[in-house]
């Protein structure tokens, strides 16, 4: 559809923590935008200091005014950006400013994660000319216009991460279709310290489980490292686990542990200090009503339930429904007991 207003509206950026990255584009294009500061998932604080920054290295001038972030430039002009922290957001807001900026833009410290490389796809295919891709320094030489393509997005790999852990708690044989084992491989090999083992196949992943999960340490860190966003799964697969383990939040810090005490509530016994957990796995949790503070958490503890005797009832489920296309149609579909109800008021899971 056409974009004919450099504002993105209120009410759909309070919804994603992404709303920043429009930003971007919208200056490239209008010369002028203004968004509002970003909503969605609450884990703590995520600066916008590193997108501020770039934009004022390409020429643009940055304001915050009455919880929104306004932008300014004729045209962009290429520079030289160096980012603190390889953070995805930031590198995929400056990339798709650069690409229209006038003359070369080299940005170091990018991220790496696939769906950077899929956002490269997708801009050259556009005509935008980026060099460095899969590597921590990108160089752009900017064009004066793209123009429209089509374009088929990677598969989810978080996703693919819920299911590959579903099986580890519930135990079973399942292939994830269209997933890609070379985009998790280092959730593959902590998994198989878990006795969880993910295999390529033609059509995506192979996943089996050993029984009982076994325990083993985890830390998170940026692409290739394990993702902060597969840290509630593995959480709660060592919840079950027959050891004691240490989890540590190297990107987010310790309010991304929010809950841990929703997974104490059904049993599991963890412990934590600042940006560690230490968890001692239980045989079984026990089906308790609990609460989701964001995606991935949420998604988390409706995995608990299948681990847990009784029934789960998860509240403030909205959160999970913004992260999945039909999470509960896929669990069924491998056989879980789960339903979504609608109450008067906030949706819940029901596992």
């Amino acid at each position: 559809p056409e974009v004919c207003t450099p504002e993105a509206p209120y009410e759909l950026a309070e919804k994603i923590r992404a709303s920043i990255v429009v930003l971007g584009p919208l200056l490239s294009r209008f010369g002028y935008a203004k968004v509002p500061l970003p909503g969605g998932d609450d884990f703590g604080s995520r600066p916008i200091d590193m997108h501020i920054k770039g934009f004022e290295a390409l020429g643009a001038t940055v304001n915050i005014r009455h919880g929104d972030l306004e932008a300014r430039a004729d045209r962009l002009v290429g520079g030289r950006i160096a980012l603190d922290y390889p953070s995805v957001g930031a590198t995929e807001n400056l990339l798709m400013a650069s690409v229209l900026a006038k003359g070369t833009t080299v940005i170091d410290n990018v991220a790496r994660e696939p769906e950077i490389g899929d956002l490269i796809d997708l801009l050259t295919a556009m005509g935008a000319q980026i060099a460095g891709k899969d590597t921590s320094t990108l160089t752009i030489e900017g064009v004066d216009t793209l123009h429209p393509t089509e374009h088929a997005v990677i598969p989810d790999r978080i996703e693919a991460a819920t299911y590959a852990v579903a099986v580890g708690l519930a135990e079973g044989d399942v292939t994830i279709k269209g997933a890609r084992l070379e985009h998790m491989d280092m959730l593959a090999e902590k998994l198989a310290e878990m006795g969880v083992h993910i295999s390529a196949v033609d059509n995506g992943v192979w996943v089996t489980s050993e029984g009982r999960p076994r325990s083993a340490d985890v830390s998170t860190l940026p692409y290739p490292g394990i993702a902060t966003d597969y840290k509630p799964f593995l959480l709660t697969l060592l919840t079950v686990s027959d050891g004691v383990a240490i989890v540590t939040e190297n990107v987010y810090g310790a309010n991304r542990y929010a809950y841990v005490a929703e997974l104490s509530r059904m049993g599991a016994d963890i412990r934590t200090e600042g940006h560690h957990a230490v968890v001692r796995g239980v045989p079984r949790l026990s089906g308790a009503p609990i609460k989701a503070h964001d995606i991935r958490a949420g998604a988390a503890l409706v995995l608990a339930g299948l681990a847990a005797d009784g029934t789960t009832l998860v509240g403030d489920a909205h959160h999970v429904e913004r992260g999945y296309a039909d999470l509960v149609a896929s669990l069924k579909s491998l056989g879980a007991d789960v339903e979504w109800e609608e109450p008067a008021g906030d949706g819940r899971w029901n596992q």
